[in-house]
């Protein structure tokens, strides 16, 4: 049994045999025990006195050639041991190269039926995915690290056939090698496609936006006063703000297109939609100044009622006056009527001035074709005359109190 060279087939074969060489090893180790009981008991008899029923030497030479016989048992058993655990060990490296393989195999189908994903979501899953497999790629890189270094080992050896070692440590790390390949490349796909539908997410993003503000910025509401249009322009101006920082990312839509993947930014539609993006871009910025024109336009005519509206009352105020004044002809209060009018000129000149800014802001308007402009300059008009009016009053007023003054220095001197 010790002497035999059967060292197993396979790994469960040479389980087989070592669980039969243990019990064999147990047996000896009884046997020992009982061997060398019947030594002891036997070498009495060669130390005995006077009669003495064996030659001593020949009990002394059976005794040391059992305990010879069973000392190269025991290194039989031992050598048997070290031999059916090496095969063990070599057996345990196939089983374990096999099982490399197969799982090699396993993920070389998992990749090969692999998608890049329809979406950002779908990529995202895979991507995520595809990190798990990584995990088990680097857990399984280790555990055939050392399997190759366990056939390393058995190879130095020489105790067995090397070259179906050599062959299959050989085979694997090829399609090892081939599976890192695969995998880094699915791996760049699946970046490429994340990049691709990142890229047109924001572009969708992008749009949306530019959508909603050039419903904003086109928007025919300019207000119905002096503080409803201020409030409309202050908003608009954040929206202004708010395009203008929206220009880089339209700017940089051609360079993030130019670091897709080849397959993704030769596409048309995704040339078509950047294209579509700048011209949206430049559509609404268009717009946004129109509407901000158009709202300071808005403002200046607000501004514009409401200074002729202050004026207008002034004009009324002194015009009702002017035409209820009655000249007088006593010399004091003439003089007093005087004081009046000088103070009124001075009134006369900042309103003017007012006026003039007025006819200013009016003449701007028309000039620019202000889609008001015939109402502003009908409110022109009408001041202006309003204006012309009262200045004619004064006028007539100041001829007639110089009449009388006239007439009452001549009554004096005389």
């Amino acid at each position: 049994l010790l002497v035999s060279k059967d060292l197993g087939k396979h790994l469960l074969e040479v389980e087989d045999l070592l669980q039969k060489h243990g019990l064999l090893e147990a047996d000896i180790s009884a046997q020992t025990e009982r061997v060398q009981a019947l030594n002891a008991a036997a070498l009495k008899f060669s130390e005995l006195e006077g009669y003495q029923p064996c030659d001593p030497q020949i009990i002394c030479n059976r005794v040391n050639h059992v305990q010879t016989c069973l000392e190269e048992l025991g290194e039989l058993a031992g050598k048997r041991r070290k031999e059916l655990e090496d095969s063990r060990q070599l057996w345990a490296f196939f089983q374990e190269m096999e099982e490399a393989e197969a799982w090699i195999r396993e993920k070389e189908q998992i990749l090969a039926a692999k998608t890049c994903g329809r979406d950002l979501s779908s990529v995202l899953t895979l991507t995520n995915k595809h990190k798990s497999m990584l995990g088990e790629l680097g857990s399984r890189r280790a555990l055939l690290h050392q399997t190759m270094k366990r056939g390393e080992q058995i190879l130095s050896k020489k105790r067995f056939s090397p070259g179906g070692i050599q062959e299959k440590m050989r085979e694997v790390r090829l399609r090892w090698k081939k599976l890192e390949e695969v995998t880094g490349l699915h791996q760049q796909r699946l970046q490429e496609a994340l990049n691709f539908f990142q890229f047109s997410a924001e572009t969708d993003d992008l749009v949306a936006w530019l959508q909603d503000t050039y419903r904003i910025v086109s928007s025919d509401d300019f207000g119905h006063d002096d503080y409803s249009t201020q409030a409309l322009l202050r908003k608009h101006r954040a929206v202004v703000e708010e395009v203008e920082k929206h220009r880089a990312g339209v700017l940089a839509l051609r360079k993030q297109l130019a670091l897709l993947a080849p397959e993704h930014r030769q596409g048309v539609d995704v040339q078509i939609r950047v294209v579509e993006v700048e011209q949206l871009y430049g559509e609404v910025a268009e717009v946004a100044v129109l509407r901000q024109q158009w709202l300071q336009d808005a403002l200046a005519v607000y501004r514009m009622f409401s200074e002729v509206h202050a004026c207008e009352v002034w004009v009324d105020e002194k015009e009702q006056w002017l035409e209820r004044m009655e000249v007088p002809e006593e010399l004091d209060e003439v003089e007093v009527v005087q004081h009046r009018f000088e103070s009124l000129d001075q009134e006369m000149n900042s309103v003017m001035g007012r006026i003039l800014d007025v006819n200013q802001v009016v003449q701007q308007l028309v000039d620019g074709g202000h889609p008001s402009s015939e109402e502003v300059r009908s409110c022109q008009d009408h001041l202006n005359s309003r204006w012309n009016r009262v200045v004619e009053l004064v006028e007539t007023k100041k001829n007639q109190l110089n009449a009388v003054l006239k007439i009452q220095n001549y009554l004096l001197e005389c």
